[in-house]
């Protein structure tokens, strides 16, 4: 089956309409007519080979939202017409312990991504969102029960929402913890949003004092500008919980001076140099931990959606057609989109 997409051939050349072949839908297989797809940082990143292994042509996307317009003869859960979405995992071992656990993200033999996974298929690897059709195996689905008129808005929560959500889930947060949010981007809108939802004191952090309004209409309950050594001090061994979201190289100390005793920080983002390495006392003196996680295996993700739905909880985004990618791409590094771009997926029949 032959669709339209968008992708690049080399690094350093625009994305460009390209024809993709998609399998016909196996036994376990879902088809799915894609509606919208998310621009994630990590689409940037692996088309422009900013990160090592990038396998061409690469067509991105990995938050997609659709509907099913075919299902094989083993499918049960979804049927034609069903509105579902996929993200940044199409397929695992399926039978490691992680696995086992339905974490999938931490498949101990290696996880297949939505796009640059070699696999079977032409062309040797996987090809993702940023395309009129998708096939996916019918564990790696997703239902998705919110309001038409609110897809657009969901597809971040494939990747963004999840990765956020995923940490606060694993270290309890809720009502009576005091939980800070790192960076107030694609990542940090969705972390302030889901925390708050959750019950807890949200405090957002930001180096931006334009940003202090924002962060408060999102959900925060307190803002604090990092580059303000007052405001930094003045909360000095009161957090519980503190999710950063910032992917650039910078000093941890900062955040971890700020947590209680058994306050946890817990990065999610990867930076392109490694943090400055962090002063170990601080941790030892308050039995503090630094933490990292990764996306959400299936479970959890569905989960999160239905979370989401019953919560009226969507990203905060900027529709775009595919023929402005490079445009959103640009914008995108500049952090002038608040807070996601979403890929109207029609615009590639144009």
């Amino acid at each position: 089956m032959v669709v339209k997409a968008y992708g690049a051939y080399v690094a350093d050349k625009p994305l460009e309409p390209i024809d993709i072949e998609r399998r016909q839908p196996g036994p376990h297989d879902v088809e799915i007519d894609i509606a919208y797809c998310g621009v994630c940082h990590s689409d940037l990143h692996q088309v422009r080979s900013e990160w090592e292994g990038t396998l061409y042509p690469c067509v991105p996307g990995h938050e997609i939202v659709g509907h099913v317009t075919a299902v094989g003869s083993d499918v049960s859960r979804f049927g034609v017409g069903d509105t579902v979405g996929v993200g940044c995992l199409v397929d695992s071992c399926q039978h490691c312990a992680s696995c086992a656990d339905g974490l999938e993200q931490y498949c101990e033999n290696g996880f297949v991504a939505t796009y640059n996974s070699p696999v079977e298929d032409a062309p040797g690897h996987t090809l993702g969102g940023y395309s009129q059709r998708i096939v996916v195996n019918d564990r790696f689905v997703l239902k998705i029960s919110h309001p038409e008129d609110q897809l657009p808005a969901v597809a971040p929560l494939l990747c963004a929402g999840i990765t956020t959500y995923s940490p606060l889930r694993h270290w309890q947060v809720g009502p009576g913890q005091k939980v800070g949010i790192v960076g107030i981007g694609g990542l940090g809108h969705m972390g302030v949003k889901l925390a708050h939802a959750m019950g807890a004191h949200v405090v957002a952090f930001t180096s931006s004092e334009a940003k202090r309004q924002d962060a408060l209409d999102l959900g925060a309950d307190e803002v604090i500008v990092s580059r303000n050594a007052d405001e930094m001090a003045a909360h000095a061994g009161s957090f519980d919980f503190i999710l950063n979201t910032v992917a650039a190289s910078h000093n941890l100390d900062a955040y971890t001076q700020l947590l209680k005793r058994d306050g946890t920080l817990c990065l999610v983002g990867v930076p392109e140099h490694a943090h400055p390495s962090p002063n170990v006392a601080v941790l030892i003196f308050g039995r503090k931990a630094i933490a990292g996680s990764l996306i959400g295996g299936l479970p959890e993700t569905q989960e999160m959606l239905d979370f989401c739905a019953e919560k009226g909880i969507v990203a905060d985004i900027e529709m775009i057609r595919i023929q402005d990618i490079e445009r959103a791409y640009d914008r995108m590094q500049k952090s002038d989109v608040k807070y996601r771009f979403v890929i109207d997926s029609a615009s590639l029949a144009a």
